[in-house]
């Protein structure tokens, strides 16, 4: 799974990738025949005491030094480039996969999890990649070649050979084999990490304010300290790695000195003869030693692979059907027929049974207890979910038979959580529509009631915006949030819960400012408070997951015992609301 995502990756640059292969070869064949030529200057210079022959192999070792050293720093510097490139092309392959991702893939995987597998699992197959690009090509003919030449040299000698290597390998082997599964925990304590400080940077104000501090750090010491642990682990065994290396190589070296030493001794060896042997020896296990390097890497990067391929590899539940119609603009008409909706393993759906039309120039209203599906069916409508059951249609079209683009580009939805990108004030609203005036920004500002306070910023729509929206109260948010969705113009509006930061003088002018903006629209708004719908065309009960009541306020009062419980829990006995239901449902 590794090699074949990097293989993928690497696939558009064929070209680049010949040129590091063969910079490579030309690297290690000259970093090979050095000894030899310092074999020659010993034996046929040194100790004839030939200068000539000493000053012409020692230039052409100066040159073919400089070759060398030119063919290593293209080879390094293409390999980084090309790297840098992999890394670069998974991670726009991560990002656009998790893009097609409805909250239900989202929800599976993690935002934490999404958010490392992203960063540091990409940076693993990026280094592995980087390494593999630069041993890939030197270690196997640096080894052969040196156990070639080092036997050129004194077969006899080269039998050490035979002892050295599977003894290293078999050493390198284990150790590498152990490091698996501990790579694995390690990139799963780092998603939890990752999830904890999240959590707590997200939630920071709610942990002052209920005094838990000290309970959080607890948490995040548990989740650092067992990460901590997991990487100690891998840092003792990846210790002992290099020191294994090191008393193999000394010990191989003593070994030379000690035979070679003998076989000069008897006239069977050349000084010069063993000073190249040592140093292809010293070649072939530096070899060993970067290829174990490398395959010390492969461990961690193929967890890491494992966890990108498994995003690459999820199918995201709401795609474009392949005979999806492409339409400029959908009409206002929103029908829902009988739609349900269940997540995956659960015994009972969220939403079940739900019907009703929308027409354009409507105000449709739902209200229900917390928990009763009021942001599913939201979110149904804009396939941010799809239905499990029924269908929903817009503009005459079922939601499916449309492409994503042309459905959402219909709709203006205003979610229940409000949320501001970094930015400015004009580019957050310019994102429902990018075409956008200053003229038509400040329009959907007065439309939302928020003109006043962006006029009272120093830089008017330029105020900067911090990431969320941080930098705002939260009332200022939710207008800003619906300011966004009245800019894009859409056929169909979506309030979910979009007015409960909102005081209710500030409400009704905005329900007020609402009406001829959203004339020839389809409205659909999710709220609380009885007062926010109470003149709707047609109001939605919903109660786990049920619908059971549907039509006016005044109806409503008449025949849904739902909806009274909800007026009578929201109206103290003194409001001139009350009094008015009071009088409708003593007329029943």
């Amino acid at each position: 799974m590794l090699f074949k995502l990097i293989a993928r990756n690497l696939a558009p640059h064929k070209g680049p990738l010949a040129a590091i292969v063969v910079l490579q070869f030309l690297s290690t064949i000259a970093t090979l025949y050095l000894p030899t030529l310092n074999a020659d200057i010993i034996d046929d210079g040194v100790v004839q005491g030939k200068i000539d022959v000493i000053m012409n192999l020692g230039l052409w070792m100066l040159l073919i030094t400089a070759g060398q050293v030119l063919c290593a720093i293209a080879a390094t510097f293409l390999s980084a480039r090309l790297a840098m490139g992999v890394g670069r092309a998974i991670r726009r392959d991560l990002f656009d996969k998790v893009e097609t991702f409805s909250a239900q893939e989202v929800g599976t995987i993690g935002a934490p999890s999404l958010i490392t597998r992203t960063t540091n699992d990409v940076q693993q197959v990026q280094m592995l990649t980087l390494m593999s690009f630069t041993l890939m090509v030197m270690a196997p003919i640096m080894c052969v070649g040196g156990i070639v030449l080092a036997m050129a040299q004194d077969v006899p000698l080269s039998g050490l050979l035979l002892v050295i290597l599977p003894l290293l390998v078999v050493a390198i082997g284990l150790i590498v084999r152990t490091l698996v599964p501990t790579f694995r925990k390690v990139q799963k304590q780092l998603d939890d990490i990752n999830g904890v400080l999240r959590e707590q940077i997200t939630g920071i104000s709610v942990i002052r304010a209920f005094g838990r501090r000290d309970y959080e750090a607890e948490r995040f010491a548990t989740a650092n300290g067992a990460l901590t642990a997991s990487q100690l682990r891998a840092g003792r065994l990846l210790s002992l790695m290099f020191p294994t290396i090191f008393f193999v190589v000394n010990v191989t070296s003593v070994g030379v000195l000690w035979f070679g030493g003998q076989r000069i001794d008897s006239g069977a060896m050349q000084i010069g003869a063993l000073t190249a042997f040592l140093s292809y020896i010293m070649q072939i296990l530096m070899s060993v030693m970067m290829a174990m390097f490398m395959f010390m890497m492969i461990p961690r990067a193929a967890v890491s692979a494992e966890r990108i391929m498994e995003v690459l590899d999820t199918e995201a539940s709401v795609v474009d059907s392949p005979d999806a119609l492409a339409v400029a603009r959908l009409d206002g008409r929103l029908t829902v027929d009988n739609a349900a909706f269940s997540y995956p393993g659960a015994q009972d759906p969220v939403l079940s049974g739900v019907s009703f039309t929308a027409a354009p120039g409507t105000t449709t209203a739902v209200i229900g207890s917390t928990g009763s599906g009021k942001s599913t069916l939201v979110n149904l409508i804009p396939r941010l979910l799809d239905a499990t059951e029924g269908s929903i249609a817009v503009g005459g079209h079922d939601t499916r038979a449309v492409t994503l683009q042309s459905l959402r580009g219909s709709i203006g939805l205003v979610p229940q959580k409000a949320y501001l990108f970094s930015g400015t004030v004009a580019s957050n609203i310019r994102m429902g529509n990018p075409d956008a005036s200053d003229e038509q920004v400040w329009e959907a500002l007065e439309t939302a009631q928020a003109a006043d306070f962006v006029r009272d910023m120093p830089e008017g729509l330029q105020a900067p915006i911090e990431q969320g929206g941080s930098n705002v109260s939260g009332g200022q948010r939710q207008r800003l949030c619906i300011a966004r969705a009245i800019a894009a113009k859409p056929s169909i509006y979506l309030f979910d819960d979009s007015f409960s930061a909102l005081d209710y003088a500030t409400d009704a002018r905005l329900r007020a400012a609402l009406k001829p903006v959203t004339r020839d629209a389809a409205v659909l708004v999710v709220a609380q408070r009885v007062g926010t719908i109470r003149d709707a065309d047609n109001i939605l009960v919903l109660d786990e997951g049920r619908l059971v009541g549907q039509g006016t306020h005044e109806q409503l009062l008449l025949d849904c015992p739902t909806y009274q419980e909800i007026v009578t829990s929201q109206l103290s006995a003194d409001s001139p609301e009350h009094e008015t239901a009071g009088t409708e449902g003593g007329a029943q």
